[in-house]
Protein backbone atom coordinates (compact mmCIF):
# COMPACT_ATOMS: atom_id res chain seq x y z
CA UNK A 1 0.00 0.00 0.00
CA UNK A 2 1.31 3.62 -1.06
CA UNK A 3 -0.34 7.03 0.05
CA UNK A 4 0.17 10.03 -1.83
CA UNK A 5 0.35 11.78 -5.34
CA UNK A 6 4.02 12.03 -5.42
CA UNK A 7 6.16 8.77 -5.11
CA UNK A 8 7.87 8.10 -2.26
CA UNK A 9 10.56 5.50 -1.09
CA UNK A 10 8.07 4.47 1.83
CA UNK A 11 5.35 5.63 3.51
CA UNK A 12 7.73 5.66 7.07
CA UNK A 13 11.14 5.82 7.75
CA UNK A 14 12.27 4.96 11.09
CA UNK A 15 15.65 6.62 12.34
CA UNK A 16 17.18 3.65 14.73
CA UNK A 17 16.88 -0.22 14.19
CA UNK A 18 17.04 -1.30 17.89
CA UNK A 19 14.28 -2.59 20.09
CA UNK A 20 11.86 0.22 19.55
CA UNK A 21 12.93 1.34 16.24
CA UNK A 22 12.54 -2.54 15.61
CA UNK A 23 8.85 -3.20 17.53
CA UNK A 24 7.52 -0.36 16.01
CA UNK A 25 7.99 -1.57 12.23
CA UNK A 26 7.08 -5.14 13.22
CA UNK A 27 3.86 -3.33 14.41
CA UNK A 28 3.08 -1.54 11.62
CA UNK A 29 3.12 -4.25 9.25
CA UNK A 30 -0.52 -5.37 9.50
CA UNK A 31 -1.14 -1.94 7.96
CA UNK A 32 0.40 -2.61 4.70
CA UNK A 33 2.70 0.46 4.70
CA UNK A 34 6.24 0.55 3.39
CA UNK A 35 8.41 0.85 6.03
CA UNK A 36 12.02 1.49 5.59
CA UNK A 37 14.24 1.46 8.78
CA UNK A 38 17.95 2.96 9.22
CA UNK A 39 20.30 1.36 11.71
CA UNK A 40 24.13 2.43 11.93
CA UNK A 41 25.23 -0.57 13.98
CA UNK A 42 24.62 -4.24 12.77
CA UNK A 43 22.99 -6.58 14.95
CA UNK A 44 26.16 -8.91 15.50
CA UNK A 45 28.41 -6.17 15.72
CA UNK A 46 30.30 -5.69 19.80
CA UNK A 47 28.86 -2.28 19.73
CA UNK A 48 25.44 -3.17 19.46
CA UNK A 49 24.29 -1.29 22.62
CA UNK A 50 20.37 -3.08 22.29
CA UNK A 51 20.64 -6.53 22.22
CA UNK A 52 23.44 -6.73 25.23
CA UNK A 53 23.35 -9.35 28.16
CA UNK A 54 21.37 -6.22 30.09
CA UNK A 55 17.56 -7.35 31.56
CA UNK A 56 14.43 -5.44 30.59
CA UNK A 57 11.24 -5.95 33.08
CA UNK A 58 8.77 -5.69 31.11
CA UNK A 59 4.79 -4.33 32.18
CA UNK A 60 1.71 -5.78 31.73
CA UNK A 61 0.33 -3.29 28.97
CA UNK A 62 4.24 -4.64 27.00
CA UNK A 63 3.02 -8.16 27.33
CA UNK A 64 -0.41 -7.46 26.03
CA UNK A 65 1.51 -5.62 22.97
CA UNK A 66 3.58 -8.41 22.02
CA UNK A 67 1.00 -10.80 22.52
CA UNK A 68 -1.27 -8.76 19.65
CA UNK A 69 1.99 -8.68 17.54
CA UNK A 70 2.29 -12.49 17.82
CA UNK A 71 5.74 -12.56 19.33
CA UNK A 72 4.39 -13.33 23.14
CA UNK A 73 5.22 -16.78 22.97
CA UNK A 74 8.86 -17.02 21.96
CA UNK A 75 9.60 -13.83 24.41
CA UNK A 76 7.95 -16.06 26.88
CA UNK A 77 9.49 -19.05 26.91
CA UNK A 78 13.05 -17.31 27.25
CA UNK A 79 11.38 -14.88 30.38
CA UNK A 80 11.02 -14.97 34.10
CA UNK A 81 7.48 -13.82 35.85
CA UNK A 82 7.59 -11.31 38.59
CA UNK A 83 4.97 -12.15 41.12
CA UNK A 84 6.05 -9.85 44.34
CA UNK A 85 7.80 -6.74 44.58
CA UNK A 86 9.47 -5.82 47.60
CA UNK A 87 10.74 -2.20 48.21
CA UNK A 88 12.55 -1.09 51.34
CA UNK A 89 15.13 2.05 52.41
CA UNK A 90 18.60 0.50 53.60
CA UNK A 91 18.78 0.71 57.45
CA UNK A 92 15.30 2.06 58.43
CA UNK A 93 11.83 0.64 58.71
CA UNK A 94 10.34 2.33 55.86
CA UNK A 95 9.47 -1.20 53.07
CA UNK A 96 5.96 -1.98 50.69
CA UNK A 97 5.70 -4.44 48.79
CA UNK A 98 3.27 -5.14 45.66
CA UNK A 99 1.60 -8.85 45.25
CA UNK A 100 0.27 -10.27 41.59
CA UNK A 101 -2.09 -12.42 43.48
CA UNK A 102 -3.30 -9.02 45.30
CA UNK A 103 -3.85 -7.68 41.90
CA UNK A 104 -5.53 -10.44 40.31
CA UNK A 105 -3.24 -11.03 37.34
CA UNK A 106 -0.83 -14.10 36.95
CA UNK A 107 2.55 -11.81 36.74
CA UNK A 108 3.23 -7.94 37.44
CA UNK A 109 6.05 -8.23 34.93
CA UNK A 110 8.17 -10.22 33.03
CA UNK A 111 12.30 -10.26 33.25
CA UNK A 112 14.02 -11.00 29.52
CA UNK A 113 17.70 -10.39 28.80
CA UNK A 114 18.51 -7.82 25.78
CA UNK A 115 19.68 -10.17 23.79
CA UNK A 116 17.03 -12.59 23.67
CA UNK A 117 14.23 -10.25 23.27
CA UNK A 118 16.65 -8.61 20.19
CA UNK A 119 16.55 -11.82 18.66
CA UNK A 120 12.87 -12.78 18.59
CA UNK A 121 12.71 -9.25 17.34
CA UNK A 122 15.41 -9.40 14.82
CA UNK A 123 13.71 -12.89 13.49
CA UNK A 124 10.44 -11.54 13.10
CA UNK A 125 11.58 -8.80 11.39
CA UNK A 126 13.61 -10.54 9.03
CA UNK A 127 10.50 -12.27 7.85
CA UNK A 128 8.16 -9.58 7.02
CA UNK A 129 7.69 -8.43 3.39
CA UNK A 130 7.30 -4.55 3.01
CA UNK A 131 10.31 -3.58 5.51
CA UNK A 132 13.35 -2.41 4.19
CA UNK A 133 16.25 -2.95 6.55
CA UNK A 134 18.99 -0.12 5.78
CA UNK A 135 21.96 -1.70 7.90
CA UNK A 136 24.41 -0.20 8.61
CA UNK A 137 23.65 3.13 7.43
CA UNK A 138 22.99 6.48 9.45
CA UNK A 139 20.69 9.33 8.25
CA UNK A 140 23.19 12.45 7.77
CA UNK A 141 20.58 14.79 6.95
CA UNK A 142 16.91 15.88 6.58
CA UNK A 143 14.96 17.86 4.41
CA UNK A 144 11.01 18.55 3.91
CA UNK A 145 9.06 19.66 0.20
CA UNK A 146 5.41 20.23 0.09
CA UNK A 147 4.45 16.54 1.46
CA UNK A 148 7.00 14.62 2.03
CA UNK A 149 9.92 14.33 4.07
CA UNK A 150 13.60 13.37 2.58
CA UNK A 151 16.01 12.23 4.52
CA UNK A 152 19.93 11.38 3.27
CA UNK A 153 21.42 8.41 3.87
CA UNK A 154 25.16 7.35 4.22
CA UNK A 155 25.76 3.37 4.25
CA UNK A 156 29.80 2.65 4.31
CA UNK A 157 30.63 6.49 2.52
CA UNK A 158 27.85 6.42 -0.30
CA UNK A 159 25.38 8.83 0.26
CA UNK A 160 21.70 8.58 -1.79
CA UNK A 161 18.60 10.59 -0.56
CA UNK A 162 14.83 8.45 0.23
CA UNK A 163 11.60 9.87 0.49
CA UNK A 164 8.62 9.04 3.01
CA UNK A 165 5.34 10.70 4.46
CA UNK A 166 6.50 10.20 7.70
CA UNK A 167 9.81 10.07 9.67
CA UNK A 168 10.05 8.58 13.18
CA UNK A 169 13.28 9.23 15.06
CA UNK A 170 13.93 6.45 17.40
CA UNK A 171 17.72 6.43 17.73
CA UNK A 172 18.15 7.02 21.47
CA UNK A 173 18.49 9.22 24.43
CA UNK A 174 21.46 11.29 22.03
CA UNK A 175 19.46 11.41 18.95
CA UNK A 176 21.50 12.56 15.74
CA UNK A 177 17.86 12.91 13.33
CA UNK A 178 16.22 15.00 16.98
CA UNK A 179 19.20 17.65 16.06
CA UNK A 180 18.11 17.93 12.49
CA UNK A 181 15.05 18.16 13.37
CA UNK A 182 15.72 21.73 15.39
CA UNK A 183 14.35 20.14 18.51
CA UNK A 184 15.78 20.78 21.68
CA UNK A 185 16.60 18.28 24.41
CA UNK A 186 17.39 18.81 28.49
CA UNK A 187 19.85 16.76 30.14
CA UNK A 188 20.26 16.40 33.74
CA UNK A 189 23.68 14.15 34.57
CA UNK A 190 22.43 12.54 38.03
CA UNK A 191 26.31 12.13 38.62
CA UNK A 192 25.40 7.84 38.73
CA UNK A 193 26.25 5.13 37.00
CA UNK A 194 24.48 1.45 36.86
CA UNK A 195 26.33 -1.42 37.18
CA UNK A 196 24.88 -4.12 35.80
CA UNK A 197 25.02 -8.39 35.50
CA UNK A 198 23.88 -11.59 37.11
CA UNK A 199 24.62 -14.26 40.31
CA UNK A 200 23.28 -16.66 41.84
CA UNK A 201 21.59 -16.53 45.35
CA UNK A 202 21.98 -19.45 47.79
CA UNK A 203 18.14 -19.27 48.49
CA UNK A 204 15.67 -19.60 45.23
CA UNK A 205 14.13 -16.21 44.11
CA UNK A 206 10.67 -17.19 44.33
CA UNK A 207 9.92 -15.03 41.50
CA UNK A 208 10.48 -11.80 43.72
CA UNK A 209 11.89 -8.79 42.62
CA UNK A 210 13.47 -6.29 44.85
CA UNK A 211 14.69 -2.98 44.89
CA UNK A 212 16.91 -1.80 48.00
CA UNK A 213 17.54 1.55 48.47
CA UNK A 214 20.67 2.48 50.17
CA UNK A 215 22.91 5.27 50.82
CA UNK A 216 24.91 5.76 47.73
CA UNK A 217 22.28 4.87 45.54
CA UNK A 218 19.41 2.10 44.37
CA UNK A 219 19.90 -1.45 44.28
CA UNK A 220 17.82 -3.86 41.80
CA UNK A 221 17.81 -7.50 41.37
CA UNK A 222 15.72 -9.03 39.05
CA UNK A 223 14.72 -12.51 39.02
CA UNK A 224 15.72 -14.68 36.07
CA UNK A 225 16.18 -18.19 34.68
CA UNK A 226 18.42 -21.04 36.06
CA UNK A 227 17.34 -19.65 39.92
CA UNK A 228 19.60 -16.64 39.18
CA UNK A 229 19.27 -12.93 39.32
CA UNK A 230 19.93 -9.98 37.26
CA UNK A 231 21.36 -7.06 39.65
CA UNK A 232 21.05 -3.09 38.94
CA UNK A 233 22.97 -1.34 41.31
CA UNK A 234 23.17 2.58 41.23
CA UNK A 235 26.36 4.04 42.56
CA UNK A 236 28.18 7.33 41.86
CA UNK A 237 30.99 7.51 39.15
CA UNK A 238 34.31 6.76 40.81
CA UNK A 239 32.95 4.05 43.25
CA UNK A 240 30.83 2.14 39.89
CA UNK A 241 34.08 2.58 38.16
CA UNK A 242 36.07 0.91 41.00
CA UNK A 243 33.47 -2.10 41.86
CA UNK A 244 33.62 -2.89 37.56
CA UNK A 245 37.36 -3.80 38.16
CA UNK A 246 37.03 -5.29 41.39
CA UNK A 247 37.70 -8.96 41.98
CA UNK A 248 34.30 -11.23 42.18
CA UNK A 249 35.10 -11.75 45.39
CA UNK A 250 35.06 -8.12 46.48
CA UNK A 251 32.27 -7.38 43.99
CA UNK A 252 29.87 -9.98 45.65
CA UNK A 253 31.05 -8.75 49.21
CA UNK A 254 30.04 -5.07 48.82
CA UNK A 255 26.87 -6.09 47.00
CA UNK A 256 25.76 -8.60 49.35
CA UNK A 257 26.42 -5.73 51.93
CA UNK A 258 24.23 -3.36 50.41
CA UNK A 259 21.34 -5.38 50.03
CA UNK A 260 21.46 -7.82 52.98
CA UNK A 261 20.96 -11.93 53.52
CA UNK A 262 17.36 -12.53 52.57
CA UNK A 263 18.38 -14.33 49.90
CA UNK A 264 21.15 -16.38 51.38
CA UNK A 265 24.43 -15.83 49.82
CA UNK A 266 26.26 -14.68 47.07
CA UNK A 267 27.69 -16.63 44.50
CA UNK A 268 28.87 -16.92 40.48
CA UNK A 269 28.94 -13.72 39.67
CA UNK A 270 29.18 -12.72 35.87
CA UNK A 271 30.57 -10.18 33.49
CA UNK A 272 29.54 -6.83 35.06
CA UNK A 273 28.80 -3.70 32.80
CA UNK A 274 28.15 0.06 33.72
CA UNK A 275 26.98 3.05 32.32
CA UNK A 276 26.43 6.31 33.06
CA UNK A 277 22.84 7.60 34.16
CA UNK A 278 20.96 11.14 32.50
CA UNK A 279 17.74 12.18 32.25
CA UNK A 280 16.73 13.52 29.07
CA UNK A 281 13.58 15.27 28.01
CA UNK A 282 12.89 16.23 24.41
CA UNK A 283 10.79 20.11 24.35
CA UNK A 284 8.27 18.80 22.01
CA UNK A 285 7.78 15.19 20.25
CA UNK A 286 7.04 16.23 16.71
CA UNK A 287 8.56 18.57 13.84
CA UNK A 288 7.26 18.88 9.99
CA UNK A 289 6.02 15.23 8.73
CA UNK A 290 8.19 13.84 11.65
CA UNK A 291 7.77 12.25 15.27
CA UNK A 292 9.75 11.22 18.25
CA UNK A 293 9.32 7.47 20.23
CA UNK A 294 11.61 6.17 22.81
CA UNK A 295 14.71 7.33 24.21
CA UNK A 296 14.19 10.16 21.87
CA UNK A 297 11.64 11.69 23.42
CA UNK A 298 12.24 10.94 26.88
CA UNK A 299 15.56 8.84 28.55
CA UNK A 300 14.75 7.81 31.83
CA UNK A 301 16.57 6.31 35.27
CA UNK A 302 16.22 3.28 35.57
CA UNK A 303 15.01 3.26 39.19
CA UNK A 304 11.74 2.44 38.32
CA UNK A 305 13.25 0.34 35.13
CA UNK A 306 9.73 2.06 32.96
CA UNK A 307 11.69 3.38 30.29
CA UNK A 308 11.19 0.45 27.67
CA UNK A 309 7.86 0.58 28.46
CA UNK A 310 7.31 4.09 28.11
CA UNK A 311 8.71 3.88 25.11
CA UNK A 312 6.76 0.69 23.56
CA UNK A 313 3.53 2.24 24.30
CA UNK A 314 4.72 5.69 22.41
CA UNK A 315 5.22 3.15 19.94
CA UNK A 316 1.43 1.86 20.31
CA UNK A 317 0.16 5.20 20.32
CA UNK A 318 1.89 5.94 17.27
CA UNK A 319 0.42 2.93 15.46
CA UNK A 320 -2.60 3.95 16.43
CA UNK A 321 -2.88 7.34 15.28
CA UNK A 322 -1.42 5.61 11.25
CA UNK A 323 -4.24 2.51 11.85
CA UNK A 324 -6.68 4.98 11.90
CA UNK A 325 -5.54 7.44 9.14
CA UNK A 326 -5.25 3.42 6.48
CA UNK A 327 -8.43 2.87 7.83
CA UNK A 328 -10.09 5.96 6.81
CA UNK A 329 -8.47 5.65 3.70
CA UNK A 330 -6.22 8.93 4.43
CA UNK A 331 -3.67 10.10 1.65
CA UNK A 332 -1.30 10.81 4.18
CA UNK A 333 0.23 9.06 7.46
CA UNK A 334 2.72 12.12 7.94
CA UNK A 335 0.59 15.23 7.63
CA UNK A 336 0.19 17.49 10.98
CA UNK A 337 -3.38 16.17 11.98
CA UNK A 338 -1.49 12.44 12.89
CA UNK A 339 0.84 14.54 14.68
CA UNK A 340 -0.78 16.78 16.74
CA UNK A 341 -2.65 13.68 17.82
CA UNK A 342 0.24 11.54 18.70
CA UNK A 343 1.57 14.17 20.91
CA UNK A 344 -1.88 15.51 22.82
CA UNK A 345 -2.04 11.67 23.48
CA UNK A 346 1.43 10.72 24.67
CA UNK A 347 2.64 13.78 26.22
CA UNK A 348 0.55 13.58 29.76
CA UNK A 349 1.98 10.28 30.45
CA UNK A 350 5.28 10.77 29.53
CA UNK A 351 5.05 14.03 31.81
CA UNK A 352 3.72 11.45 34.75
CA UNK A 353 6.61 8.91 34.58
CA UNK A 354 9.90 11.32 33.83
CA UNK A 355 8.48 13.03 36.72
CA UNK A 356 7.63 10.05 38.78
CA UNK A 357 11.43 8.29 38.15
CA UNK A 358 12.99 11.79 38.40
CA UNK A 359 11.10 12.46 42.15
CA UNK A 360 12.07 8.70 43.47
CA UNK A 361 15.81 9.54 42.66
CA UNK A 362 15.83 12.90 44.69
CA UNK A 363 13.61 11.88 47.34
CA UNK A 364 15.67 8.28 47.92
CA UNK A 365 18.65 10.73 47.79
CA UNK A 366 17.68 12.77 50.27
CA UNK A 367 19.53 11.82 52.98
CA UNK A 368 18.16 14.26 55.91
CA UNK A 369 17.15 12.46 58.67
CA UNK A 370 13.29 14.55 58.52
CA UNK A 371 12.62 13.52 54.83
CA UNK A 372 13.92 9.73 55.67
CA UNK A 373 11.19 9.23 58.50
CA UNK A 374 8.52 11.28 56.20
CA UNK A 375 9.78 8.94 53.56
CA UNK A 376 9.62 5.82 55.62
CA UNK A 377 6.26 6.95 57.05
CA UNK A 378 4.76 7.24 53.38
CA UNK A 379 5.96 3.89 52.17
CA UNK A 380 4.77 2.17 55.22
CA UNK A 381 1.18 4.26 54.59
CA UNK A 382 0.88 3.09 51.09
CA UNK A 383 1.68 -0.22 52.42
CA UNK A 384 -1.57 -0.56 54.07
CA UNK A 385 -3.65 0.96 51.93
CA UNK A 386 -4.88 -1.70 49.34
CA UNK A 387 -6.75 0.88 47.14
CA UNK A 388 -3.82 3.38 46.87
CA UNK A 389 -1.41 -0.01 45.79
CA UNK A 390 -4.24 -0.96 43.49
CA UNK A 391 -3.61 2.35 41.62
CA UNK A 392 -0.14 2.11 42.20
CA UNK A 393 0.22 -1.15 40.51
CA UNK A 394 -1.42 -0.29 37.58
CA UNK A 395 0.31 2.56 36.84
CA UNK A 396 3.95 0.09 37.00
CA UNK A 397 2.19 -2.29 34.92
CA UNK A 398 1.40 0.46 31.77
CA UNK A 399 -2.38 -0.14 33.01
CA UNK A 400 -3.70 3.47 33.87
CA UNK A 401 -4.86 6.00 31.46
CA UNK A 402 -6.15 5.74 27.97
CA UNK A 403 -4.49 2.74 25.95
CA UNK A 404 -3.96 2.00 22.54
CA UNK A 405 -5.01 -0.96 21.28
CA UNK A 406 -1.63 -3.17 20.91
CA UNK A 407 -1.39 -2.13 24.73
CA UNK A 408 -4.90 -3.66 25.53
CA UNK A 409 -3.79 -6.58 23.54
CA UNK A 410 -5.73 -5.61 20.58
CA UNK A 411 -4.36 -6.36 17.05
CA UNK A 412 -3.80 -3.83 14.18
CA UNK A 413 -5.16 -6.05 11.67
Amino acid sequence: MSFGSEARDYDILVAGGGMIGTSLAIALAPLGVRVGIVEAVARSAAGQPSFDERSTALSRSSQRMFTAMGLWDAIEAASTPIRHIHVSDRGRFGFSHIDAAEQGVEALGYVVINRVLGGVLQDALAALPGIDSICPGRIVGVEHDSDRVLATIDEGGQARTVSGSLLVAADGARSSVREMLGIGASHVDYGQRAIIGNLLPERPHGNHAYERFTETGALALLPVSEERVAFVWILPHAEADALVESRDDEFTARLQDAFGWRLGRFSRVGVRASYPLALSKASRLTAQRAVLVGNAAHGLHPVAAQGFNLGLRDVAALCDCIADRVADGCADVGDALLLERYADWRRDDQRKLVGFTDGLVRLFGDRRRSVSVLRDLGMLGFDLLPGVRRLFARHTMGLAGRLPRLSRGVPLG
